[in-house]
């Protein structure tokens, strides 16, 4: 993010991210999200729940982002000079 005053920039490691897919893919947190969303669903009979994660995919897909290094996600610019860039 750059701002006439500022510039600042965060490192997001590959390994955070695959902890975090290791973390959202396992049925025990699946599980027990699904349990508070049947709990405080007023319908009981039409509640949403989350599918199943294939852990091995997700990690296929954080790998192949490594392969893309330096591509950029997200750019915009504002009026007043501000930019936001996401890069790989």
């Amino acid at each position: 993010m750059k701002t006439e005053k500022f510039n600042i920039s965060i490192p997001f490691p590959y390994i955070v991210l695959s902890l975090g897919i290791s973390l959202i893919s396992s049925t025990w947190l699946r599980r027990l999200i699904n349990d508070k969303i049947a709990d405080r669903a007023e319908d009981k009979s039409n509640v949403y729940v989350i599918p199943e994660l294939d852990k091995r995919e997700l990690k296929n897909i954080v790998s192949e982002l490594r392969n893309h290094k330096g591509t950029g996600l997200v750019n915009i610019r504002a009026k007043d000079g501000t930019e936001i860039l996401v890069k790989l």
